[in-house]
């Protein structure tokens, strides 16, 4: 198991008693993503791995003092209540249960789970079955872990709060000496000792972000290690996995704290290793020293250190002894793997982050690269073999190619015995043991792609025994072979079944069937199927991959893995073919797509899609340069322009078996909504929703849906009318309190008998028969006669980690039918087909065990919509107002202890019989900037008695604020009564009108949960969300910090913000001060990407016909218009909250 640094954390704040006891639904949430970030502490981090033995060992808390060390960390109680859960039970099991740290570390304990870093890859995209045939020596108990560091384990201020987590950064102060591990490095000899001090002055810390999902590898930041390996040219070998396939960039740390870029100049297409370059001139404090690569040196017993970035810990020196030559190389899972080439085995217990550290010798030279480790616990590590990264280097310095051979074929190495048993005569092994007397495995063949050069002419289970007429038993020789013979014919004698078989195969060009290129299309992203995916499927090298499945093609909640056969009935056998169909579809067109997923192909799925080329207009070619080391970005096409839609008809359903005529009735005035968000705001967790709405205004188009579903009005809206017309809607209205929106569609469209429906103006009341019509997960209507068993006034419990929209002070309405746990949306209605209650879904906090969303179903009482839907239909949209606090219910118990008067506790129970209650205050909002705060202003634990002179012991009775400025209060505070001016709160400036996304952070104004559970605003420049692989992720920017100033200048605005960042040179560091939503001040450097992540704005405007008008800030360049999609503008590769763990449904179009 890698040394992954434990995630943290937040206590979540107290949950209303009144909700505690109705039902509670989890949405589905996929597992957790491979580079889930890994927050640390740096040097002194309290984490924990596992020794060679197996015994917990806790790293950075000394058994001699663990008290005292956790004491300095009890002011970071955030740190505490997410690490004591893990910690716990290790440390019960190594120090003894009555030790003191388990008593210190009692009130933090938390339940986590946590999964190796090969666990989360292979979870990523849902189960997981390999279709090849795994080797006898790549047992599933070998398969190891990438040795990668994630970057976004950097603790920040903020990612521990109440919005997603972080805390304090101490890398910088703590992290100034080197790590040295208990073990036999510690006791060195001088000579040793004299190699180490040269060789750490060789060996970077390499810090990169891939900015995008590519080929295998998603969007990611992470550390590793590199070394130099020509100090005057600047080159640096590193794995391939930390090169990225994908685009790249980063930059390396030397020992003595000088930092410089770094850019790829070759990344091998099959192992494991690539090479940076960096400017010499750059790195003025030190003189530069290079490590020779001496592959020839490596032997078994050869005693070695592992010189690297281990755990994150900049400078680590780990022993070992090298035990094997000859191992195949390791399975990682379904991500990238290196083949056709031995590895190096020895004991040296890496771990994260040391992944391209150099393995060297007495002597001071490279012997191998560090690559990966297994994850099971044991310390054994593999290093890659130097020949080839050797020739790669040679190749580069004299300015040539570096020429890669193939025949699409997977050898591996068998030992003699099992060779035997595919047939080897003794004659051939008796020849193959005299040429070679140290050898004891020869090459098989494992798997021949399909339409490769070898295709029909080798077999699995093939053991080579010559190439060209040389015998060969090794991967270098055949290596060499390959790839000097690209564009010939090679002659390959090979033993099937003991009988010798002689074929000739074509070598092809690995880089040619190596992607480097991909084109960005309505959301998504694509490239031909790359080598590395077909050979671990056994598949043919060819077809259009969607290598981040998002937008229009966010395919069955997985986010990559699909293989495009055919768009709009074309086929798509090459991303050239699917770039010229898309070229040709009209945005907002819906087309039907032909598809596969690479872990199953036998079954072949067909989707309607929606292009969206409004949101997404470019289509863009990103093209990897490796002379510069970026990927340039090219537009293909503009989009087509949307069709004019036309009207069409339809017929409801009838249902069978269902005797009251009501609820035939009610079917007419159901319609499908679905909604689909660009961009992450105000916290919301998802980029598509579906559910239902109710019309209830078929002339106008009126309907009445969740806030759950249509969150915010940055989004797109298409209902669906009698399972059979697809119009677009738009938001109309959104209520700051209850959880709907009133959305609205174009009736002339719509050739269907759509129904109004009716709504009572009568409160449906407790035991009170009714009838529940709901929509299934299958979105089947089901019914049934049911009561009504309660009606509770309730506020949905705020989300710890991101303050979101929830609904609160409103009457929840549940019934007794277990339809109504399953059902998201429907209505309860009567006899006469009245609506008497919407049944709405409700979004929930994310509970902190199991990442998911509590969703929770209940009743709305249609009354309380009427004062707003009746404005509506004369065309006036409301402007509410609202008092700027939370209430929950007190009993009379509890009144009177607080002071309410026998009088007023009389007048309650006349008042309302029902229910004896009044309304206090839990938690007072922070206001908006032009809110003119008085004494007058209601304070936490006040109780109110009457509002203009009405007692108010119900939700209804509280409406009287919509639409007054003032309110004539009489409340009780501390015992005494009091009578107060209740200025209200405009709901105009609570609504998100505009965002800014900035090195990959979603900037916006503190939305309305925001200020419900902040009691101070810092600024209104707040973090709502940030992308993968983006600055924002790279250097810790995290969800919920407020931005206060750049570099020195204070920022208390949007507007200031803009101008003060567009004031910063591309490729320059900067300081942003910030706050966490727990109101500590921290500072962030940050250097600004201007290529991969462009800034850009969506700005409100309703002359737009998308409602919201966009601004690109493209470099030197500012325009308006749409943005053009440089910055990784995927919602489902942001995180709004710091797990980035987001929730996903099934989504029916």
């Amino acid at each position: 198991m890698s040394c992954a640094l434990l995630p943290l954390y937040r206590r979540s704040p107290p949950v209303a008693t009144t909700i505690a006891d109705l039902t509670a639904t989890s949405a589905s949430a996929p597992p957790p993503s491979q580079y889930t970030s890994t927050p640390r502490i740096s040097p002194q981090s309290v984490r924990f791995s596992w020794s060679s033995s197996r015994s917990p060992i806790i790293y950075g808390i000394t058994p001699e003092s663990p008290h005292k060390q956790l004491s300095r960390l009890l002011p970071h109680r955030h740190i505490l209540s997410r690490w004591a859960s893990v910690a716990t039970p290790v440390i019960r099991s190594n120090l003894g249960t009555n030790n003191r740290l388990l008593s210190s570390l009692a009130p933090f304990t938390r339940s986590r789970a946590s999964l190796p870093q090969s666990r989360k890859s292979m979870d990523l995209n849902g189960e997981t079955s390999s279709k090849r045939k795994r080797s006898s020596v790549a047992a599933p108990a070998e398969r190891p872990a990438k040795h990668l560091k994630p970057e976004s384990s950097i603790l920040t201020p903020g990612d521990a709060t109440p919005a997603n987590g972080t805390v304090y950064d101490v890398e910088d102060e703590e992290d100034t000496g080197r790590v040295m591990p208990i073990g036999p490095a510690q006791a060195d000899s001088p000579e040793w000792q004299a190699t180490i001090e040269k060789v750490v002055k060789s060996v970077v810390s390499i810090h990169f972000c891939q900015t995008c999902s590519f080929d295998t590898d998603l969007s990611m930041s992470s550390q590793a290690t590199g070394f130099v390996v020509d100090a005057e040219r600047g080159y640096i070998l590193t794995n391939r996995h930390v090169v990225c396939a994908g685009p790249f960039w980063g930059y390396c740390i030397f020992d003595n704290h000088e930092e410089c870029d770094v850019r790829p100049v070759y990344r091998d297409p099959v192992h494991d290793f690539g090479i940076l370059k960096f400017d010499p001139k750059a790195i003025r404090y030190m003189e530069l020293t290079e490590l020779k690569l001496r592959p020839e040196a490596a032997r078994v017993g050869c005693e070695i250190r592992v010189v690297g970035n281990d755990a994150g810990e900049k400078l680590s020196i780990l022993s070992g002894v090298i035990s094997r030559l000859d191992r195949n190389a390791p399975e990682y899972g379904d991500g990238y793997c290196d083949f056709n080439t031995n590895y190096i085995q020895a004991a040296a217990a890496a771990s994260g982050g040391s992944s391209g550290s150099p393995v060297v010798n007495i002597d001071g030279h490279a012997i191998a690269l560090q690559a990966g480790g297994r994850a099971d616990g044991a310390a054994t590590d593999y290093f890659l073999p130097l020949d080839r990264p050797l020739r790669a280097l040679e190749c580069i310095r004299r300015g040539e190619p570096v020429a890669r051979g193939t025949i699409q074929t997977q050898w591996i190495l068998k030992p003699f015995d099992e060779c035997r048993r595919l047939g080897l005569t003794p004659e051939w092994e008796a020849a193959v043991r005299k040429a070679s007397p140290h050898e004891t495995s020869m090459l098989v063949a494992e798997i021949i792609l399909p339409e490769g050069p070898a295709d029909g002419k080798l077999e699995e289970g093939d053991v080579l025994l010559q190439v060209n007429g040389e015998l060969l038993t090794q991967f270098i020789r055949l290596d060499d072979i390959l790839d000097s013979s690209v564009g010939k014919t090679v002659r390959l004698l090979v033993q099937r079944g003991g009988q010798n078989v002689e074929v000739e195969c074509e070598v092809g060009d690995l880089h040619a069937i190596t992607p480097d290129r991909f084109v960005t299309v309505a959301g998504a992203t694509f490239h031909n199927l790359s080598y590395q995916q077909a050979r671990l499927y056994a598949i043919a090298a060819r077809g259009v991959y969607v290598c981040e499945a998002a937008g229009s093609f966010k395919l069955e909640n997985t986010l990559s893995g699909w293989i495009i056969d055919a768009v709009d009935k074309r086929p798509t056998r090459n991303l050239d073919e699917f770039i010229e169909v898309m070229k040709t579809i009209p945005d907002r067109a819906r087309v039907v797509i032909s598809y596969r997923h690479i872990r199953d192909l036998h079954t072949r799925g067909t989707s309607i899609v929606y292009i969206d080329r409004h949101w997404h207009p470019k289509m863009r070619m990103a093209i990897r340069n490796d002379e510069t080391g970026l990927w340039d970005f090219s537009d293909l096409a503009d989009p087509v322009p949307a069709d004019t839609p036309v009207p069409m008809k339809a017929d409801f359903i009838q249902l069978d078996g269902v005797s009251q005529a009501a609820v035939s009735d009610i079917v007419r005035s159901f319609v499908r909504v679905s909604c689909t968000m660009p961009l992450k705001l105000d916290g919301y967790p998802q980029a598509k929703k579906t559910g239902f709405g109710l019309v209830i205004d078929a002339e106008k188009g009126l309907v009445v849906v969740s806030r759950a579903i249509v969150p915010y009005n940055l989004c797109d809206i298409n209902i669906t009318v009698a399972d059979s017309i697809i119009v677009a809607a738009k938001v109309i209205f959104l209520h700051p309190l209850q959880n709907y929106t009133i959305i609205q569609y174009d009736p002339s469209l719509v050739q269907a008998p759509v129904q109004s429906a009716k709504l009572s103006t009568e409160y449906i009341k407790q035991g009170q028969e009714t009838i529940f019509v709901g929509f299934n997960q299958n979105f089947r209507i089901v019914v049934a006669k049911t009561t009504v068993t309660d009606i509770t006034t309730v506020s949905i419990p705020a989300n710890a980690s991101a303050p979101r929209y929830r609904a609160i002070n409103l009457d929840a309405i549940t019934v007794d039918t277990g339809l109504s746990g399953q059902c998201t949306n429907g209505v309860l209605i009567g006899e006469d087909g009245v609506v008497q209650a919407l049944w709405l879904n409700y979004l929930g906090e994310r509970t902190p065990s199991s990442h998911k969303d509590v969703e929770y179903h209940l009743g709305f009482a249609t009354p309380a919509l009427l004062p707003v839907t009746s404005k509506i239909q004369q065309g006036i949209i409301p402007k509410l107002r609202i008092l700027n606090m939370e209430s929950y219910v007190v009993q009379m118990s509890q009144a009177r202890i607080m002071g309410v008067s026998e009088d007023w506790i009389q007048k309650v129970a006349q008042a309302n019989p029902s229910r004896h209650q009044l309304f206090m205050v839990r938690k007072v909002d922070c206001p908006p900037p032009q809110f003119t705060s008085t004494a007058d202003a209601l304070q936490e634990g006040d109780i109110i008695l009457t509002l203009d002179g009405q007692l108010i012991t119900r939700v209804p009775e509280l409406d009287k604020m919509y639409e007054k400025e003032v309110l004539d209060a009489l409340i009780v505070r501390n015992g005494q009564e009091m009578h107060i001016k209740l200025p209200t709160v405009s709901t105009e400036d609570l609504e998100t009108d505009r965002a800014v996304v900035f090195c990959g952070a979603v900037l916006q104004k503190p939305h309305h949960a925001v200020r419900q559970q902040i009691s101070k605003l810092h600024s209104e420049v707040y973090v709502s969300a940030r992308s993968r692989g983006s600055p924002a992720y790279q250097y810790g920017l995290a969800p919920t910090n407020f931005i206060t100033a750049v570099n020195g200048v204070p920022t208390p605005n949007l507007d200031s913000f803009v101008g003060e960042v567009s004031k910063i040179p591309d490729n320059t560091y900067f300081r942003l001060r910030a706050v966490t939503f727990d109101n500590v001040p921290w500072v962030v450097t940050m250097k600004k990407n201007d290529h991969y992540f462009p800034m850009s704005e969506y700005i409100k405007d309703p002359s737009q016909p998308l409602g919201w008008r966009t601004v690109s800030h493209d470099r030197d360049r500012h325009k308006d218009g749409i943005t053009p999609d440089a910055a990784n503008l995927n919602p489902d590769a942001m995180d709004e909250v710091y797990e980035e763990v987001s929730d996903v449904e099934p989504e029916v179009d």
